[in-house]
């Protein structure tokens, strides 16, 4: 059951055009290394599936994007990701928008194998203009109609939470399970990254069991990634990183700044990232001043 995999195996996982859903919600707990580690392959042509942050971004950026499916796509401390805004206006990528409650009603129906779900999010609004291929239903009991938001199935998954154990059985110990959960649920195949992996038993000795929020049933491999949500959040470990995330919105202004950040930190492995990141905070400490 030691389904440990190397960050720069996630590769084998991949495939061009494949159906790829995004954990965490906005700038907050994202697989940040998993998506760095996608960069680094040639896969292209994905439809991405997301409560999008700089995940949706840096996959636009790249190149790599076909159509995104969201419910919003924020950096939260700042409202716009700057890549994904220049892939709407300037390039016209296609995008599936829908409403939170729709999108959420769409995991649910994909991880529990459903064509649809009705719901009455969605109804008298803009959602179903801008989405012709939506249709309605009526109740078989009432007068009532729903919007019948159509299943999302995924590929792949690609989460992060806070510890998991070899087998895949995982934990997250901030405030939000988010919809993890559900993509898990609603995917083909699941990457999970994870701050810790830990023995079995220590994912329940310090926390309380409903804190376990994936079944090793939907997991098919765990990568260990300290700091692999960065420079989004991942709280208790750590905060969002709102120094490099205006950093990284900073140099989406021009071809000539991205190049460079690019260069900086997307540019080697892993590990060179986290450095250059050490880096970029270290210069910015002021030199003490002689007594």
């Amino acid at each position: 059951m030691d389904k440990t995999l190397h960050l720069a195996d996630l590769g084998n996982h991949l495939e061009d055009g494949m159906t790829i859903g995004i954990g965490g919600w906005g700038s907050r707990r994202k697989p940040m290394a998993l998506v760095r580690a996608l960069l680094r392959t040639d896969v292209k042509d994905l439809t991405v599936v997301s409560f999008g942050g700089p995940d949706v971004g840096l996959l636009c950026a790249a190149g790599k994007v076909r159509r995104v499916v969201y419910g919003f796509v924020s950096l939260d401390s700042i409202a716009l990701d700057p890549h994904f805004r220049a892939a709407r206006e300037q390039h016209g990528l296609p995008v599936t928008e829908y409403d939170e409650g729709m999108f959420v009603a769409a995991l649910r129906a994909g991880a529990s194998r459903l064509s649809f779900l009705p719901t009455r999010a969605g109804l008298a609004s803009d959602v179903l203009a801008m989405n012709p291929e939506l249709r309605t239903v009526a109740s078989p009991y009432d007068d009532d109609v729903y919007v019948a938001v159509p299943g999302l199935r995924l590929d792949l998954a690609l989460l992060h939470l806070n510890r998991a154990d070899t087998a895949g059985n995982a934990q997250y110990l901030g405030p939000d399970p988010y919809f993890d959960d559900l993509l898990a649920a609603a995917a083909d195949r699941c990457v999970l990254s994870v701050e810790k992996i830990v023995p079995t038993a220590e994912l329940t000795a310090t926390a309380p069991p409903q804190t376990l929020l994936l079944s090793r049933m939907f997991v098919d491999a765990v990568v260990e990634a300290p700091n692999g949500a960065h420079f989004t959040s991942c709280v208790p470990d750590y905060p969002r990183d709102e120094v490099f995330q205006k950093h990284y919105v900073d140099a989406a202004a021009n071809a000539d700044s991205w190049r460079a950040f690019t260069g900086t930190f997307l540019s080697g492995d892993e590990a060179d990232y986290q450095e250059a990141v050490r880096s970029l905070h270290a210069a910015r400490v002021p030199a003490e001043v002689p007594a």
